[in-house]
């Protein structure tokens, strides 16, 4: 059989249209340094973690143009199932040049994408309110975790339901070692897992009624420790009510018992000043002011069915509850901006709120995207060579994300470029009059 050349393109065979085309990491380069208008940082960046690849490293993607086309036809292709579809090129052009609507990294990489076995959501929480106190409970989440972030999701889980320092367990410690050594843990499981040129990504969270949050804040100050996790504290309005008014606060574990096994009282005040010193010191903890999460929770109001939220996923922007995931999708506000940086300069809302539409719209396809690459990876789970025993939790644990997945359809739609938005409509970022503009916008 004869190669044909098509005008200086690499080979391709004439008889087998379907055979992907691979391209050099010289031509890639090339090619997307032009289309990030010089931008090599970019190009490097897009070609080593979005572009289609196989696993042995062939890449099948010369520019953003051909990932946009890719997921385009992907989106086009679940559209196809409901009333009033949008058309492939529709969707093509909200994707194209990252003007509008961009799909973050696990959607970019895994839509279209049949070279590898992977899930498109961003953001996972594992765990439960119920007993995973035992070494048992506790091993289960960390395979879960690195279950998880072998097929590129980051993770979040709670450690409350751990018991203190000192508690008396019925096995030949006699005492519980307590948070931190947990924490070593997970944080190890997460260094340990690839992600095609990154590691897995980890929140973990704790209530500030737990005995040990002080012992969890203090965990990242030790020179190289717990150095694979985002560490946030779980603050309540009865701990911030202590802090203003100088009262002692209860801790307790468990920390939602009606008669608790341990209770401390402690200077909220002296803990809340820690909290901040180690956060100006070491850019942690994080803190999540829980309360007020739970009470502008929409998932919440179906808790007795299973969405009462637990933690958060690792950059701390969505609360989720155990097994459930989200997939990302961010509309770029620079992109609405009509004449930037002249005094003509106006933001689109007509095409603003169409936009955010079909975001939401994209959002609900890739949710059906999703369950099939789920339905992949329990493929993939069933067809491997090990002993049902072992494939027993990873089995159970993507057979849940599945059920939550089509249960709550949860979408993640942020924005970003607000500042470029801000600076194109002559407006500086941080005054009452950009500030108040912004709350226009969302």
């Amino acid at each position: 059989m004869e190669e044909l050349v098509i005008e200086n393109e690499p080979l391709v065979q004439a008889a087998d249209k379907k055979t992907p085309v691979s391209y050099s990491h010289e031509e890639i380069l090339e090619k997307a340094t032009q289309y990030f208008s010089g931008d090599t940082l970019a190009a490097n960046v897009w070609m080593n973690k979005y572009a289609l690849k196989d696993s042995d490293g062939n890449i099948y993607e010369l520019t953003p143009d051909d990932m946009h086309r890719r997921l385009a036809a992907e989106v086009a292709r679940i559209e196809r199932k409901y009333p009033n579809p949008l058309s492939e090129d529709e969707i093509f052009e909200l994707f194209r040049n990252f003007r509008f609507i961009i799909p973050q990294g696990s959607p970019m990489a895994g839509m279209g994408n049949n070279f590898q076995v992977s899930s498109l959501s961003n953001c996972f929480v594992i765990g439960g309110d119920g007993n995973y106190d035992s070494y048992g409970g506790i091993m289960k989440i960390d395979q879960e975790q690195v279950q998880l972030m072998k097929r590129r999701g980051g993770v979040g889980h709670d450690l409350s339901h751990i018991r203190p320092t000192g508690s008396p367990v019925k096995n030949s410690a006699l005492t519980s070692t307590g948070i931190v050594p947990f924490m070593e843990r997970y944080s190890n499981s997460t260094r340990e897992v690839a992600q095609d040129g990154r590691r897995g990504a980890l929140m973990l969270t704790i209530s500030v009624k737990h005995p040990d949050a002080e012992r969890f804040i203090d965990a990242k100050l030790e020179q190289g420790k717990v150095t694979g996790a985002n560490v946030s504290v779980k603050i309540d309005d009865e701990f911030m009510q202590s802090v203003i008014s100088g009262k002692p606060y209860r801790q307790q574990y468990p920390i939602y018992a009606h008669h608790p096994a341990k209770i401390q009282e402690i200077d909220a005040q002296a803990l809340w000043n820690k909290i901040i010193h180690n956060a100006w010191q070491s850019a942690e903890p994080g803190v999540l002011f829980w309360d007020t999460v739970i009470r502008e929770s929409v998932p919440d109001c179906y808790a007795d069915l299973g969405f009462k939220t637990l933690s958060t996923n690792p950059c701390g922007e969505i609360p989720l509850c155990p097994y459930d995931s989200c997939r990302l999708i961010a509309l770029n506000l620079y992109g609405y901006v009509e004449n930037p940086f002249t005094a003509e300069a106006r933001f689109d809302f007509d095409l603003f709120r169409k936009h955010s539409a079909y975001a939401l719209r994209i959002m609900d396809d890739i949710i059906d995207l999703e369950s099939e690459k789920i339905d992949a990876i329990l493929g993939k789970v069933d067809a491997d060579p090990e002993d049902e025993e072992i494939k027993r939790i990873e089995r159970k644990m993507w057979e849940n994300i599945r059920t939550k997945t089509l249960q709550g359809r949860r979408t993640g739609i942020g924005i970003t470029a607000e500042g470029d938005m801000l600076a194109a409509l002559g407006l500086r970022y941080g005054t009452d009059e950009a500030t108040k503009f912004s709350v226009e916008v969302h």
